[in-house]
């Protein structure tokens, strides 16, 4: 019986041993979409403790201690920080199956040494180990990013942003990251939600366009995409919940945005028709700068409404939504193609019955002037398991071109959550070890080593233009 974790965890064959440990395992990270703060690497911010670092913000770790009957005092309340940390080491052990449990041991062994299991009676012992150790240079943020041999770090922005820690840290010599921003505009296309006028209005203003109708409001939005480009942008990010496209002629557009700036109510309908126009405007505008655009879809945002009220968004109440976007996706990448206006896309669904699917939309609309210029993106947030990045790559393999994938990305709040990349690496080093060992695959040392070395690196580097 293997041990836990050892060397070669997840690598059950001697030929995934050799692409991971030859070839995956020290490729640079590109970590093309997550949420870490660009001010904390800045600042170069040092941690407390490993509450500070782990469990601040990571809605993860907060969906397995409420399945294990926390009370929200210790989860997001004000409970001393040990406290939180022994109710987590409490919870742990439970969460066999899940990627939580690997993630954080393969964390804990990498970036503080430590080698056992995390549990309530070892939650004292790792706390002061990781007490001590989160005082180092090398454990503060910029340390992190340098230790997991991070090149590229996309993050994710409001379009009113100044993007003032962008700029800082790229006139920083001493830190050689790329820190980019990456485009986030759904505040100024959800039209339909609430203090959408107010967010307008305060788009506007940093625009320096007084907007009062759809012309001025693309106007804001134009200047906005400019200034990101600017400042290092590489790529937008869009989520979607459901993907919706419905088309009405301008004008009436039109109508719908100005009645909204004026308060008034606005259907599903219509705010569906000012997203898909919106959509579009901006893809436009992604292909002349030549950023990526990313498309996530099917989240359920917030149902348990009650505790939105009380927490707010991004606190751990999301699902996986409703599969009823498939046309509608497919419509919109076929307007675009039809105008010569379609950008390099990452295509995430959250519903992983979507797989297929995607596979095969994405062959649809592939062009000459990139290889892979259409992608599935990587198994994304519930999906982002062992089981789920295995379904995704082999569907990916069978239907697609598995050897122009992008890769891992972590879309995660934390800095220590590099350790994915080395998770996701493991597993594709075992789905392609496994192919060769069966005789699927020819036995080709430096073709299997571009195969892996693409994926974790290189093809990421290429699209995004690195």
């Amino acid at each position: 019986m293997p041990a836990f974790l050892t060397d070669n965890f997840l690598l059950d064959t001697p030929t995934a041993q050799l692409l991971y440990h030859k070839y995956a395992k020290s490729a640079p990270i590109i970590d093309y979409h997550c949420h870490v703060s660009p001010k904390e690497i800045f600042e170069n911010k040092k941690f407390e403790n490993i509450t500070d670092v782990w469990l601040s913000g990571d809605h993860y770790k907060w969906r397995l201690m409420r399945s294990n009957g926390v009370d929200e005092f210790y989860i997001t309340g004000n409970a001393d920080p040990y406290q939180k940390f022994l109710k987590f080491a409490e919870t742990l052990p439970k969460a066999i199956g899940n990627p939580m449990y690997h993630w954080c041991h393969l964390e804990l062994k990498n970036y503080f040494g430590f080698d056992g299991v995390l549990n309530k009676d070892t939650a004292k012992q790792v706390w002061d180990l990781c007490k001590e150790k989160l005082q180092q240079q090398s454990l503060s943020v910029r340390g992190i990013i340098s230790q997991s041999n991070v090149k590229f770090i996309g993050t994710t922005d409001d379009p009113v942003d100044s993007l003032e820690y962008h700029q800082k840290i790229a006139q920083d010599d001493t830190f050689d990251t790329t820190v980019a921003p990456s485009f986030r505009p759904d505040k100024a296309l959800n039209i339909e939600k609430d203090g959408w006028k107010e967010y307008v209005e305060k788009l506007g203003k940093v625009a320096s366009v007084n907007v009062v109708d759809l012309d001025s409001l693309k106007k804001a939005l134009a200047k906005r995409i400019e200034f990101f480009h600017q400042n290092g942008c590489k790529a937008s990010d869009h989520g979607l919940d459901n993907v919706v496209f419905y088309e009405l002629p301008e004008e009436e557009i039109d109508v719908i945005v100005k009645n909204a700036l004026n308060g008034f109510a606005i259907s599903q309908q219509q705010a569906s028709a000012v997203k898909t126009h919106l959509l579009l405007f901006c893809a436009s505008k992604y292909v002349k700068f030549g950023w990526v655009m990313q498309l996530h879809f099917n989240c359920l945002r917030n149902p348990n409404t009650t505790m939105f009220k009380k927490l707010g968004a991004d606190c751990g109440f999301d699902c996986i939504g409703p599969h009823n976007g498939s046309l509608a996706l497919a419509k919109l990448l076929d307007t675009l193609y039809a105008q010569n206006l379609l950008p390099r896309t990452i295509l995430y669904s959250l519903d992983a019955n979507d797989n297929a699917f995607l596979d095969t939309l994405i062959g649809a609309f592939q062009g000459s002037d990139v290889a892979g210029k259409i992608q599935h993106g990587s198994a994304w947030w519930f999906n982002d398991n062992k089981q789920g990045m295995i379904d995704q790559l082999v569907s990916l393999a069978n239907l697609s071109l598995l050897g122009n994938f992008v890769g891992m990305l972590t879309d995660s709040r934390s800095f220590l959550s590099y350790a994915r990349h080395e998770y996701f690496r493991r597993i594709l080093c075992s789905i392609v070890g496994k192919w060769v060992e069966d005789g699927e695959y020819p036995n080709d040392e430096p073709a299997l080593a571009q195969i892996v070395e693409d994926i974790c690196y290189n093809n990421a580097h290429r699209y995004f233009g690195l």
